[in-house]
C-alpha cells in the first residue's frame, strides 16, 4: 500500500476528530449523463480509462469498518457506495431512483410492495437475489444491533415479507406507505450476500458495487479496484484509494501538493482563497445542509406562536449567510429541503421586519424578552451564526445570551434541554425530515412539535397513491410549519469539495449524501 509520509508526518492520519459526520447531523437517482459534471469547467472530451484516484476524507480512527450497515461518516458512506449497492438511492431532488431494484409496484392499499431486481452479480460472481435482499434487511433490523438504517426499515414487517422468486421480493408493510421507495434508498440500507458474517466485512468484503476490495487499513487507507462486470457500466478508473486526513488543512495541503486528487469537505474560506486561481478546482454542492435555529415549541417563550413568528422576522438571513457561511450558501425560508421533491417553493420569502417583530412580542407580553441560545463548535458556522443572531435580536429589544456547549455531547444535549439552539441537517427527503423530526413520536424532535392533526396529515400523505394529491398534502403541512413551526431555517450551505485539475466527471448538482455525490465510478483522470 502506498504511504503518504507528508500526511503522516503532520500527524493527520491519527484519531478521528469527529468531523465528516453531516451524514449523522440532526439525526446519496441520478442519471449517467454529465450535465453540470466535470470539474475543470466542462468534461474536456471523452472519458479516459485508467489511473488511480486518491480521495481524502475525514475518518473514524482505528475503529473504522467496511461494514456498510455501520456507515455513519462521509468516509464510511463513500467507501460503502464504492463496494455495495442499495435497491434505490436518492436523486439530486431527493426522490428515490432505482438501483439494484429495476422497479416497484404497490397494491391498492399501499401496504404491500413488489420489488423487482435487475440482473446484477456480486464480486464473487453470484447473482444478487431476493434472498440476499431479505438477509440484508433482517441483519439491519436485528434488535441486538445498532445499524444506521434500522429506524428507516421500521415500516417493513420482515417476518411476513418473502421472496416470490429469485428476482422478486414482496414487502409486507405495517401500515400504508406511499413513499416506500424512500425506505429502499435509506442511508445504510446496502445489499450484502446472504450468509455474510460480521468478520467478512473487514477481511474481504463482497458487494455488487462498481469497485472490488483490494486492501484496508482502518483510520488510514482503503484501496479498491474496478469491477469490470458492474451492472451499471465499469468505472473509468483502474483504482480508487480513500486516504484519511482529519484536519481540513491536511486535506487541502495534500491536494495542493499532488498527494491526492480529491479532497472532501473544505471550508468556505479555503474555497474562496483557491477558486479560479488555476491550481485546484472548487466544486460547490448546493442545498446540501440546512442551517437553522430550533425553537422548543412546548415551553416558554416559544410555546406562543407569536413569539416564534417574531423570531422568524428578526432574522436577517443574508447577513447570516455572509457572516456564518462566508457567503457559501443561499437563504432559507423556514422550511427544510429547498430544491427537493415536494418543497413548498410558492411561499413568500421572509425578510427581516423588526417593527412587526416588536409588535408581535408586545402582543405576546414578551417585550423585554431574554433567551439563551445554545451553540457549539460542533459544526462550521454555529458560533458565528449565534453571535450574528444575538446582535440582530438586540435591535428588536430581545436579549440573547449565547451559551457554548460541548462538541462531544451537543446533539444529545439540545434534543430535550434548553429553549433555542443552533441546528443543521444533511440532505434527506422532506418526508423523512417530517417523520424523523416533526411527528409526536419522532425520536429526534428537537422543536418538540407535537400536533395530532399534523400527525394525521402525514398518515394521509402516506395513504395517498396519486402523487399530485400527495404533494398537496405535503404542501399543506409545510404551510403550517411556515406559519408557526419551530425551525427558523435561515439558510442552506454549500458542501465544498476540492479536486485536482485533471479530475473530470464530478457531478456538481448532487447534494452531499445523494447518489451522484462521491460517485467515483463516473469520474476520470484527464
Amino acid at each position: 500500500m502506498q504511504e503518504y509520509p507528508g500526511l503522516r508526518r503532520r500527524g493527520f492520519l491519527a484519531a478521528a476528530s469527529g468531523v465528516g459526520a453531516l451524514a449523522l447531523v440532526g439525526c446519496g437517482g441520478g442519471s449517467d449523463n454529465d450535465s453540470g459534471a466535470g470539474a475543470g469547467g466542462g468534461n474536456n472530451g471523452k472519458p479516459r480509462r485508467g489511473g488511480r484516484l486518491r480521495a481524502a476524507f475525514a475518518g473514524g480512527g482505528a475503529s473504522e469498518t467496511l461494514d456498510p450497515h455501520l456507515a455513519n461518516l462521509f468516509a464510511d458512506v463513500a467507501r460503502a457506495k464504492a463496494l455495495f449497492d442499495k435497491l434505490a438511492d436518492y436523486g439530486d431532488d431527493l426522490s428515490a431512483q432505482p438501483r439494484l431494484a429495476s422497479g416497484w409496484e404497490p397494491n391498492a392499499g399501499l401496504d404491500r410492495w413488489k420489488v423487482t431486481l435487475r440482473k446484477a452479480d456480486f464480486h464473487n460472481g453470484k447473482p444478487v437475489t431476493a434472498e440476499d435482499v431479505l438477509f440484508s434487511y433482517r441483519r439491519i433490523a436485528d434488535p441486538e444491533k445498532a445499524f444506521r438504517a434500522k429506524a428507516s426499515l421500521e415500516p417493513i414487517d420482515l417476518k411476513a415479507s418473502r421472496a416470490v422468486d429469485e428476482r422478486t421480493v414482496e414487502f409486507v408493510l405495517k401500515r400504508p406507505t406511499a413513499e416506500f421507495p424512500n425506505v429502499l434508498a435509506a442511508f445504510g440500507a446496502y445489499i450484502v450476500p446472504d450468509g455474510t458474517s460480521d468478520a467478512d466485512f473487514d477481511k474481504k468484503p463482497v458487494g455488487s458495487g462498481p469497485f472490488r476490495f483490494v486492501s484496508f487499513a482502518p483510520g488510514r487507507s482503503a484501496v479498491f479496484r474496478r469491477n469490470d462486470a458492474y451492472w451499471d457500466g465499469a468505472p473509468h478508473l483502474d483504482e480508487v484509494e480513500f486516504v484519511v486526513a482529519n484536519e481540513e488543512s491536511a486535506r487541502v495541503n495534500a491536494l495542493l501538493g499532488g498527494q491526492v486528487e480529491y479532497a472532501h469537505e473544505l471550508n468556505p474560506t479555503t474555497a474562496r482563497a483557491h477558486e479560479g486561481k488555476g491550481q485546484i478546482e472548487i466544486v460547490r454542492l448546493r442545498n446540501s445542509a440546512m442551517q437553522a435555529f430550533a425553537m422548543k415549541t412546548d415551553r416558554a417563550p416559544f410555546d406562543d406562536k407569536r413569539v416564534r413568528e417574531a423570531f422568524f422576522l428578526i432574522a436577517d438571513r443574508q447577513e447570516l449567510i455572509d457572516g456564518a457561511l462566508s457567503g457559501a450558501g443561499v437563504v432559507g425560508n423556514d422550511l427544510f429541503g429547498k430544491g427537493y421533491e415536494y418543497y413548498a417553493d410558492g411561499l413568500p420569502q421572509r425578510e427581516q421586519d423588526l417593527d412587526r417583530a416588536r409588535s408581535l412580542l408586545k402582543k405576546a407580553g414578551a417585550e423585554k424578552l431574554k433567551v439563551t441560545l445554545d451553540t457549539s463548535a460542533v459544526a462550521a458556522g454555529f458560533t458565528e451564526a449565534a453571535g450574528i443572531f444575538r446582535d440582530q435580536a438586540a435591535k428588536a429589544g430581545v436579549t440573547v445570551d449565547v451559551k457554548m456547549g460541548s462538541k462531544d455531547s451537543y446533539w444529545a444535549d439540545i434534543l430535550d434541554s434548553g429553549t433555542l439552539c443552533c441546528y443543521r441537517s444533511g440532505a434527506m427527503p422532506i418526508e423523512s425530515h417530517i417523520s424523523q423530526r416533526l411527528l409526536t413520536d419522532s425520536t429526534t424532535n428537537a422543536t418538540k412539535w407535537h400536533h395530532k392533526d399534523f400527525d394525521a396529515l402525514y398518515q394521509q400523505a402516506q395513504s395517498t397513491k396519486d402523487e399530485k394529491d400527495r404533494a398537496a398534502v405535503f404542501g399543506r403541512m409545510q404551510r403550517r410549519l411556515y406559519a408557526e413551526g419551530g425551525f427558523l431555517v435561515w439558510g442552506f450551505a454549500d458542501w465544498i469539495i476540492g479536486t485536482g485539475r485533471t479530475v473530470k466527471g464530478v457531478e456538481r448538482k448532487a447534494p452531499a449524501n445523494t447518489l451522484d455525490w462521491a460517485r467515483f465510478d463516473k469520474v476520470w483522470l484527464a
